[in-house]
């Protein structure tokens, strides 16, 4: 039940998020799930007016509810997948949260088992306060290690100060097959439609594919594409009128 609970209230948190970035320019992709985990953590030394406030606007459930559930949400994901082809790749996923504090800021004994017990993160103390810069490439190399190499930067030059304290990270690897691939035989040139009215010949990859679930909404279509060996899916979400603003 707390399982259930905490992916309705990620899912809730999730559609805020969106709802209120939806109208700035440009693409949109963003995880809400990592912010909800990494702010998790903060929530799990947060009491009182902060407390309230952090669980109602990330949908939260009670301290000893949610840090459990997180935890069981992580070794679900994390579950060794069964791929059904063997000439598919198997499904990769790899969840990983560290935090870094600052060496001189004493923390709680309850805080760090919370962390250490439900979100497997390491506390790594740095020198924040006189080698803030070596500690971001710190960061940041972990991170790329993380994410076999995909994310090199995550942190800019001057994202860390003497003044910082406290650094949550969480990093996710995903890489899988298609349950139905697309064949690169089946792609062709076709026209995308862009926000400003504007017309491009872009590359489109095509392939026939039955029993694919399916919604239409007020101003929307959405299809959800299964991966290989694994219940998990995306979903494409197609304006009525043609624009591919996000792909969710």
């Amino acid at each position: 039940g707390n399982l259930a609970d905490l992916v309705d209230g990620n899912n809730a948190f999730a559609l805020d998020i969106y709802n209120a970035l939806r109208s700035e320019n440009g693409n949109l992709i963003l995880s809400p799930y990592s912010m909800s985990l990494a702010l998790a953590m903060t929530y799990a030394g947060a009491r009182g007016d902060t407390e309230s406030q952090m669980a109602q606007a990330m949908h939260y459930a009670p301290q000893e509810q949610l840090h459990p559930a997180f935890n069981a949400l992580d070794l679900e994901l994390e579950k060794k997948p069964i791929n059904l082809d063997k000439d598919q790749e198997p499904l990769q996923i790899n969840i990983a949260n560290s935090v870094w504090t600052e060496k001189t800021l004493p923390l709680m004994p309850e805080f760090l088992d919370t962390i250490a017990v439900n979100y497997g993160a390491g506390i790594h103390l740095a020198d924040f306060m006189n080698k803030p810069n070596e500690e971001r490439v710190a960061i940041n190399n972990w991170v790329s290690d993380e994410t076999e190499e995909r994310i090199k930067d995550l942190l800019p030059d001057g994202t860390i100060s003497p003044d910082t304290r406290m650094v949550l990270v969480n990093a996710i690897y995903f890489k899988a097959d298609w349950f139905n691939k697309f064949y690169p035989n089946s792609t062709h040139d076709g026209t995308f439609h862009l926000l400003d009215g504007t017309e491009a010949t872009v590359k489109v990859m095509g392939e026939t594919m039955h029993d694919v679930p399916y919604v239409q909404g007020n101003g929307y279509q959405a299809i959800e594409l299964a991966y290989a060996g694994e219940t998990a899916a995306m979903d494409i979400i197609l304006p009525d009128e043609g624009n591919f603003e996000t792909f969710e």
